[in-house]
């Protein structure tokens, strides 16, 4: 099968929008489908070009390259027709083309599918109703894809209420490589002088809630040796190292390209947390649980339902008080926290398998293509 994918390449700040593209490119590769990337990159920021991949041009906002050059639809045209493409996939938010993808699509006759990674939360919080403002906009255009994947049911419901058909809505989670990730040594606890580590990856922006998990670890007045990490970059990192670098139980590792280096950190975590106001699904969240690490979440996104009886869920509304507390019990009950752990690991080599995730997918194309 010939496939058109429209998605994102390596950046500093580590999204897990980046990961979902190169997992599941790969993934379809192995099993024999020929995959043609299309990406926008406006400068190269020291990186190498996507090998086999289309660069279409593009403007930065705010760091980010959405806006596409002009002649972007004309080669996303030629390359459709010249390599026989028999379905395009659309991992959103692309850029502008988003709403006119569909329409190219089918003027060449074959389907387009979307990937919703849009994150939400409790509407009665400022990110959760400004989320809902943009699933808003974009339910208009999400009526004409031939297929919305997204991550839970909750995330189904949404678009169900703002008028995409219920019939159009796929939940296929994000699945995470359970081989990769996995439980296993690592010496990176003792390379920082730790005997207990807490950790966070991802990006350090506001919704992330990552001063919050800080200042839980600030005010729990542990041992010297226990440690907290913050692995990533972000609009917070300068203010968070500003007010929490002096406690040198507090670690800022900044940006981890290495996937090897992740995979250590993970292994070495014994707790990871995750304290974000709004969510998708998040993909750090399921490699520490396969990694092996007992897992503190706020419950919004499909975050508490991919965790709940696998790791502790959080009142988003309640954060500067139970988050201490669960730290605090995963601390002192370590048989309870080695429980989560395995629970952790379990779930998602039952449910969330990046293996389960892309035989999915590729059940979806042959539906919607009528291939065998």
């Amino acid at each position: 099968m010939n496939i058109a994918w429209f998605g994102h390449v390596a950046s500093p700040r580590g999204d897990g929008i980046v990961t979902y593209s190169r997992e599941m490119i790969a993934g379809l590769r192995q099993r024999g489908h020929r995959v043609t990337f299309f990406y926008h990159k406006s400068r190269e920021r020291g990186q190498p070009r996507e090998h086999g991949g289309i660069r279409l041009g593009s403007f930065d906002i705010l760091n980010r390259a959405m806006l596409s050059s002009p002649r972007a639809r004309e080669i996303v045209e030629q390359t459709i027709e010249r390599e026989r493409i028999d379905v395009g996939h659309i991992s959103l938010s692309f850029s502008q083309l988003d709403f006119s993808l569909p329409e190219i699509c089918h003027t060449w006759g074959i389907p387009a599918i979307a990937t919703l990674h849009f994150p939400y939360g409790p509407p009665e919080t400022f990110w959760g109703g400004a989320v809902r403002v943009l699933y808003r906009i974009y339910s208009g255009s999400l009526k004409n894809y031939d297929a919305v994947i997204v991550f839970s049911e909750r995330q189904r419901d949404l678009l169900v209420d703002y008028g995409v058909s219920p019939e159009r809505v796929r939940v296929i989670p994000n699945g995470v490589d359970i081989v990769t990730y996995s439980p296993g040594h690592s010496d990176y606890r003792e390379s920082i002088g730790a005997s207990f580590l807490m950790a966070y990856m991802g990006r350090v922006d506001p919704e992330k809630n990552v001063g919050e998990f800080l200042a839980a670890c600030d005010n729990l007045d542990l041992p010297e040796d226990h440690k907290a990490i913050v692995v990533g970059t972000g609009m917070e990192l300068a203010s968070l190292r500003r007010k929490f670098g002096r406690n040198h139980r507090i670690v800022f590792k900044g940006y981890v390209g290495d996937l090897r280096e992740r995979v250590r950190i993970l292994q070495a975590a014994d707790v990871f947390v995750l304290p974000s106001s709004i969510e998708g699904l998040s993909l750090a969240m399921l490699e520490a649980m396969a990694a092996g690490a007992a897992v503190v979440a706020t419950d919004v996104g499909a975050d508490a339902e991919a965790l709940r009886g696998a790791g502790i869920v959080v009142d988003l509304k309640a954060i500067a008080d139970q988050l201490p507390l669960a730290l605090r019990m995963l601390i002192e009950y370590p048989d309870f926290r080695r429980e989560l752990a395995a629970r952790a690991r379990q779930r998602t080599v039952e449910e969330y398998s990046l293996e389960t995730n892309i035989d999915r997918l590729v059940d979806l194309y042959r539906e919607l293509t009528g291939s065998s």
